[in-house]
């Protein structure tokens, strides 16, 4: 535990809401909610103009629609908030070389580390700075918390929400948490926090109270002895600049139950493709695939089959799960389908007989692979998966494959027409696509509606949200 609030926790707000609000000028106060937008999908962010309504994420779409009907419903647009992302995440590494990302819009920071701060003073004076450069070079906001450790660093940027700075005093901390409820606690979940109530615990204080033996005999060694040190404020977990996940994967949500075990099998392999296009990518190979099936009754059944090594090859990975897959009943239907791989490694050691195996079926003319290119050419037959309940990115938006007659065009994302210049999709249907013109800087833009294969008209990317904004101290750069 530190004596100064030098760990700053960065939690951007309502994220990918506001940047869709910072980049549709007619959408700016509104209640905008970003996610899946098919029957099963879910809300990944809702701004704070629709969260007074009860909007929150994680929830049904449908239940959404009926809180706010008039709300704006996007598609998120992936590219635009990693590029947003990256202006941030570079702004945090200027105040240290201990910068620990947890998701595109939420980080710690070691000011000690970077000499950006000694005291609560400077300390303060950091988190105020910060919150002004993000503004300047995003155009959103963030929520600042300050404090000797991470966990108080977290909790203080949530009070601080939105577009707040908090810092907690190193020696306050047990007065603070005393009268917060269990589940501010990192590793209090819902079952953990009811597990408590049962056990007449539902505050911090009442947690310190009940004693570590007590808490190790509800909850098991390792849990129970942590919560314990934490309802004390203890927590002296460092910045970790090398977090690495442990696994890449890709979800699907469908829209309709697949029954066809054919088809089922086409978008297993067609997932993990997709898997290891985004392993690729991240330079990692895996040794553990992992299939995930969610039946017709929301019963969720895993897979998983290790390799002899570590691979990246899309073929072994493919076969790999369709093995898993032979092991699984769908019938009934299927609702959901994932493919993850796990037991990440900076190498490859590939699996030969596996290669060797599907090469020879392709020479048969059987190969998984023909099967896929096959199956996925048919066209608007197959399901609009909006990936809704991934934590990962909706799959709507990455890989989706219109029929070739018909264009697809998902709501939010970015144009370009040849007269009328750049704007986005408002909505589409019946062989009609809308779309508003206008961009981050303008006023609020005129409709108008197209054909959807209207030549003039095209998929575009996005525009910076502030544009010709440079980092702050970096000189010459673009």
């Amino acid at each position: 535990m530190r004596t100064a609030p030098t760990i700053l926790h960065l939690d951007m707000d309502a994220f990918f809401a506001a940047a869709e609000q910072a980049a549709k000028p007619s959408l700016r106060g509104k209640a905008v909610v970003v996610g899946g937008l098919g029957p099963r999908g879910v809300v990944s962010t809702a701004s704070y103009e629709a969260r007074r309504f009860g909007v929150h994420s994680a929830m049904p779409m449908s239940q959404a629609r009926r809180l706010v009907p008039n709300a704006a419903y996007l598609v998120p647009r992936f590219a635009l908030y990693r590029a947003v992302s990256d202006q941030v995440m570079e702004l945090l590494g200027r105040l240290s070389p201990l910068v620990e990302p947890l998701s595109l819009d939420e980080a710690f920071v070691d000011l000690e580390a970077g000499g950006a701060a000694d005291g609560e003073a400077s300390a303060r004076a950091v988190g105020k700075r910060l919150r002004e450069d993000i503004r300047a070079v995003t155009g959103l906001t963030g929520s600042v918390g300050l404090a000797g450790s991470k966990m108080l660093a977290k909790i203080a940027s949530e009070q601080a929400k939105p577009d707040g700075l908090v810092l907690i005093v190193p020696g306050t901390e047990r007065e603070l948490l005393a009268p917060q409820p269990v589940r501010i606690l990192p590793g209090v979940g819902p079952a953990t926090g009811e597990h408590l109530r049962r056990a007449g615990i539902a505050t911090v204080a009442e947690l310190a109270e009940a004693g570590e033996d007590e808490l190790v005999r509800l909850l098991g060694k390792a849990h129970g002895a942590a919560l314990y040190r934490m309802a004390l404020g203890y927590d002296d977990r460092p910045v970790n600049a090398e977090r690495e996940s442990k696994s890449v994967s890709v979800e699907d949500t469908f829209d309709v139950d697949l029954h066809d075990r054919v088809r089922v099998r086409i978008e297993v392999e067609r997932l993990a493709e997709r898997c290891v296009e985004r392993l690729r990518a991240a330079g990692r190979s895996g040794r553990t695939v992992v299939l995930k099936v969610r039946r017709y009754d929301f019963s969720t059944l895993t897979r998983s089959e290790t390799l002899r090594g570590p691979t990246d090859d899309p073929a072994v990975v493919r076969e790999a799960a369709g093995r898993l897959l032979e092991a699984v009943d769908t019938t009934g239907g299927v609702r959901l389908l994932g493919v993850g791989v796990s037991g990440l490694a900076d190498f490859t050691q590939e699996d030969l007989f596996a290669q060797a195996a599907t090469a020879a079926a392709a020479a048969a003319g059987e190969g998984a692979g023909e099967g896929a290119a096959s199956g996925g050419g048919g066209g608007g037959g197959g399901p609009a998966a909006d990936g809704g309940e991934s934590a990962a990115e909706p799959e709507a938006v990455a890989g989706e494959t219109a029929a070739p007659v018909e264009r697809r065009w998902l709501a939010g994302h970015d144009v370009r027409h040849a007269e009328f210049g750049p704007g986005w999709v408002q909505g589409s249907g019946v062989g009609r696509v809308t779309v508003r013109f206008e961009e981050p800087g303008s006023a609020p833009g005129r409709v108008r509606t197209f054909r959807v294969d209207d030549p003039a008209l095209e998929p575009s990317e996005p525009l910076p949200l502030v544009p010709g904004a440079l980092i702050p101290g970096a000189a010459g750069s673009g």
